[in-house]
């Protein structure tokens, strides 16, 4: 590729993980939906396989995994340069967008007004997912066996089984039955792939409760929980619970229900929450440092995990094992838009707002940020 070349791809790159990064509400299934639409059928970077690979690498690393998805991107379409630029770029408007409500809380001690943005934009973001979902799932759900596997993974995510748990399985289930087929064949290579989803624990830093905020141990809290964090928003709510409020006390439950309040409600990666917690602590300086923290293993682990993305369908037993992940992945997507769709389409405003967003994604191909953009006009309007 010759530097001209290059250049228009970061240029490219750099256009859409902006935007994204400034329109993608709903957590990591509707940025997957959006980045699906993107890629795929937009723009034809990949394939509707290669995507679904993707999807299933990142599902069984540590870290943010929309971000990772968004790095996978960049590099499979600019190298190491693009890997650099799609993250950063869909990370950078969640961060100053974060950093902007910090300054308005530390100072007037509130969080802004987002409940009529966000009646808006919910039901937007359950048609661009639902329309992502049948996609994808035409590819990944080839066999009655997928489909089945994919309904049980739907159904042990609504009992609350662990998104890791239900990711593992699904992927062995088909492993085995591949290696009963194929008895000569033990799969000793699929260990290279896994290796990323089994990180150690590492030992815990030595600060008593009530430490004063240093920046080396703030990192060093974010950087724990981007290397080791498995799961939604909630999870993450939970780990930095127990290392803020409990073990360091530099927050209180309030403060931190309201930072992750303001990760899920802006637009990007929700692993912002991180941002709103550094600029409560150390102001401008801390949130540079919780949101290098914690974003920073998201790219060394995509960018160990690159080499062997190519190798999982030159191996039967690999391509099988991600064939299960890819619809285990599929099902944990359909659970979060199920619940989504049980506290957001609560009225028939909400209701006709989606199903009008279906349409115009299906039948018109409107963009998805563009839709966003106007739910969140129509839903402030609304409102007041």
């Amino acid at each position: 590729m010759n530097q001209s070349s290059l250049f228009l791809r970061l240029r490219e790159l750099a256009f859409l993980f902006l935007k994204l990064g400034s329109t993608a509400f709903g957590g990591p299934a509707a940025h997957i939906a959006m980045m699906e639409e993107e890629v795929v059928r937009r723009r034809k970077w990949l394939s509707r396989g290669k995507f679904l690979d993707l999807i299933g690498a990142v599902n069984l690393i540590p870290g943010p995994n929309s971000t990772e998805l968004a790095i996978h991107i960049g590099h499979m379409r600019a190298g190491f340069p693009g890997l650099l630029t799609a993250g950063l770029c869909f990370i950078l408007p969640a961060f100053f967008i974060v950093t902007a409500c910090a300054v308005v809380y530390v100072r007037y001690g509130s969080l802004p007004e987002f409940s009529g943005i966000l009646y808006g934009i919910k039901p937007v973001v359950i048609a661009v997912v639902l329309q992502a979902l049948w996609s994808l799932s035409r590819t990944a759900l080839k066999s009655r066996m997928l489909a089945g596997l994919g309904a049980a993974a739907f159904a042990a995510a609504l009992l609350g089984v662990h998104e890791l748990l239900i990711l593992l399985v699904c992927g062995m289930f088909p492993v085995f039955l591949e290696v009963i087929q194929r008895p000569s064949k033990k799969g000793t290579e699929l260990r290279s792939f896994l290796f990323p989803g089994f990180v150690s624990a590492a030992a815990a830093t030595s600060a008593s409760a009530a430490a004063a905020v240093q920046p080396g141990l703030l990192f060093w809290v974010f950087f724990k929980a981007g290397a080791l964090l498995f799961g939604s928003g909630y999870v993450l709510m939970a780990f930095l619970r127990a290392d803020l409020v409990q073990r360091l006390g530099w927050l209180t439950e309030a403060q931190l229900l309201d930072a992750v309040a303001v990760g899920q409600v802006t637009p990007g990666p929700v692993f912002t929450t991180a941002t709103f917690i550094g600029y409560m602590l150390m102001g401008f300086k801390g949130a540079c440092i919780a949101t290098l923290g914690i974003f920073l293993p998201a790219f060394v682990f995509v960018a160990i995990s690159v080499p062997l993305i190519p190798k999982l369908r030159e191996s039967r037993i690999a391509g099988a094992f991600l064939d299960g992940v890819n619809a285990a992945s599929l099902a944990l997507m359909a659970a979060v838009t199920l619940f989504l769709a049980s506290h957001s389409l609560y009225d028939l405003t909400a209701a006709v707002l989606c199903v009008i967003s279906c349409v115009l994604l299906a039948r018109y191909h409107v963009s998805s940020s563009v839709l966003v953009l106007a739910g969140g006009v129509i839903g402030f309007l609304c409102h007041i």
